[in-house]
């Protein structure tokens, strides 16, 4: 399993990371924006349809991590799901940011919505579960496995850098509209923009998939015939007590981060009222993460994988409390908060690449105790997590909208409501990554001794 791995290879899987996570962050940092301020969708249909929406995938995910997991064809385990699940995604993200004219006032668009909010989320997990399986495939060994999921987070982080950054002017160019301000755009050009942007961002999610399926060959792949039990899937999540450690630190962590990137287009439109400083703050946090993802192989040299996820939550929880100072005692002034969100960046992308590695841990550590390698199922869980994080942050931002009654369509926001979105950007982050800071280094057992002699069981095994 330590055969070396061809850069041009590693390159090539990365670039499929690319088209997810344009899709990934339209949805997470700008359907909320969208539905609300373009769509005029009410704030509690919203906090009631993003839990609903999590009982399914509930149910979808562990469900689509194993059908993966038993999956054998000529064009191999992963890939041909990842190029399923990337054009069917696809198809739903345009579907989903382009309102076929039903009106605001209308029950059948809230029906539209949800159904399409949850065909995203199913469709997801047809490409996000095997693409990110495949990693433990490529490698046991611990620095080769790094620098696999850095290559990875790297493309994840320009795609993600690509929405953040380009959303605001791509929309405001594409939709026709003489104002140029996103905060000041008639719904209906909001609307044009955001389905055209929506239709690139598709195109290029299916043409990343296919360069990312093309250029990568399967190895090192555990294959077994046995049909889907959901009552088994539950068995091997429930039995596996790190796997469950892991879901909810990581949780935590990543819903501090995703009210960072759910909040700010609100924070910058109605509390700063220049939504396109958004672009610029998201800029420093693309440079951020560059550095972020620089950490594992540097600090990989000197420190252990556990020190180093330690010290990513420590930078990021700094640099969270830079914000807070900077917002409330400062004005926001956009030099600082870029400054600081660029040393949260630093310390997101590092944690995000910790945690896919630790994944990779966790799936030995389950054929170390259960003696069955369950790896897409386990990493499963990655989506299942990080779209359960980004339901905290939907329930803790509508029952805040609806409790301060904020309405997107309103261009007068209440002082509430000002209130509450800016105690969503600048407290809540960093309470969350402090709180999965003490979860990990309390209950996460998986390195030092233990995590050797489970390679060393699991390669026993394989042999």
């Amino acid at each position: 399993m330590n055969g070396k791995i061809p850069l041009r290879e590693k390159l090539g899987y990365g670039v499929g990371a690319i088209g997810l996570d344009l899709s990934y962050g339209l949805f997470y940092s700008y359907l909320s924006l969208y539905l609300t301020n373009a769509l005029g969708i009410k704030p509690l249909f919203l906090l009631i349809l993003a839990p609903v929406a999590r009982l399914w995938d509930g149910i979808n995910d562990p469900m689509m991590g194993s059908i993966v997991d038993a999956s054998n064809s000529k064009m191999g385990k992963y890939r041909p799901w990842i190029l399923r699940g990337a054009i069917l995604n696809a198809i739903v993200l345009c579907l989903l940011f382009n309102n076929p004219g039903i009106g605001g006032n209308s029950i059948w668009l809230y029906v539209y919505v949800a159904v399409f909010y949850v065909l995203w989320g199913m469709t997801n997990t047809l490409a996000d579960i095997p693409y990110w399986s495949m990693i433990p495939s490529f490698a046991s060994e611990e620095k080769e496995r790094n620098t696999i999921s850095t290559i990875a987070r790297t493309f994840s982080g320009f795609g993600q850098g690509v929405i953040g950054i380009l959303t605001a002017p791509m929309v405001a160019l594409l939709s026709g509209a003489k104002e140029s301000k996103l905060d000041n755009m008639p719904a209906e050009n909001l609307k044009s923009g955001f389905g055209k942007w929506a239709m690139i961002a598709s195109a290029l999610l299916i043409i990343f998939a296919l360069i990312s399926v093309a250029s990568t060959k399967e190895r090192n792949v555990v294959k077994y015939e046995e049909k889907f039990s959901f009552k088994k899937a539950l068995s091997v999540i429930r039995h596996n007590d790190q796997l469950l450690t892991f879901m909810l630190f990581a949780m935590i962590s990543n819903a501090g981060y995703y009210m960072t990137s759910g909040i700010s287009s609100y924070y910058f439109t109605n509390v700063a009222g220049k939504f396109e400083s958004q672009s610029t703050f998201f800029m420093f946090g693309a440079v951020g993460s560059v550095l972020g993802l620089a950490v594992i192989p540097i600090c990989s040299k000197f420190m252990t994988n556990r020190s180093t996820y330690m010290l990513s939550l420590s930078v990021a929880a700094a640099g969270y409390i830079g914000m807070a100072v900077v917002g409330y005692g400062f004005g926001a002034n956009m030099v600082g908060l870029g400054i600081c969100y660029l040393i949260v960046s630093i310390g997101i992308g590092s944690m995000f690449v910790n945690q896919t590695v630790m994944l990779a841990d966790v799936v030995d550590y389950g054929e170390y105790k259960l003696g069955q390698r369950n790896q897409s199922l386990t990493f499963s869980m990655k989506g299942f997590l990080q779209k359960m994080a980004y339901t905290i942050q939907s329930i803790i931002m509508y029952a805040a909208f609806s409790a301060t009654h904020f309405n997107g369509l309103d261009p007068v926001v209440t002082p509430a409501s000002k209130s509450a979105i800016s105690a969503m950007m600048f407290i809540v982050p960093p309470v969350c990554i402090l709180i999965s800071l003490l979860i990990f280094s309390k209950k996460y057992k998986i390195y030092g001794d233990f995590k050797t002699e489970v390679l060393r069981k699991v390669s026993e095994m394989h042999a």
